[in-house]
């Protein structure tokens, strides 16, 4: 009997999140445009999703990464003029990062360089097959965000 008959359906079904997020991470970080790391990308999009200022504590924690890591990735962010840090004016012990135009330019550099991998996906499995399992995806995302 081989190990996967042995783990259970949903060991099973995070063991191949984890292999697709793995082998996805490594094939989108290989497009990237002009160095783009796919950590640095994460973060761009995060920006641009949900705009406002983050501090890079509030970051770190969204990302569950230490401080110290977020704010490597934010300094090399920011060295490339992708996002600007500066103090908090209410609390001058504290950053505020906000994304710049430029950074907004390198995420969708970033999206273009990528469709075309995504678009081989949808071409072997077809839109309907992901439409079907991302609300489940989610769902899993949901429950785990809400129990960290």
């Amino acid at each position: 009997m081989n190990n996967n008959s042995q783990d259970s359906i949903l060991f099973q079904f995070f063991n191949e999140i984890g292999i697709i997020e793995q082998l996805a991470r490594t094939k989108l970080e290989n497009r990237m445009p002009d160095g783009i790391k796919f950590s640095q990308f994460i973060v761009l999009n995060h920006l641009v999703r949900l705009d406002g200022h983050w501090s890079p504590l509030r970051l770190a924690r969204a990302f569950q990464v230490t401080k110290g890591a977020m704010t490597n990735t934010l300094q090399r962010l920011e060295a490339r003029e992708l996002v600007k840090i500066r103090t908090n004016p209410t609390d001058g012990r504290a950053k505020i990062v906000t994304l710049t135009q430029a950074g907004r330019n390198m995420r969708e550099a970033c999206v273009q360089a990528i469709a075309p991998m995504l678009e081989d996906i949808e071409k072997e499995f077809g839109s309907d097959a992901v439409s079907q399992t991302l609300p489940t995806l989610k769902k899993v995302r949901e429950y785990l965000d809400a129990h960290r």
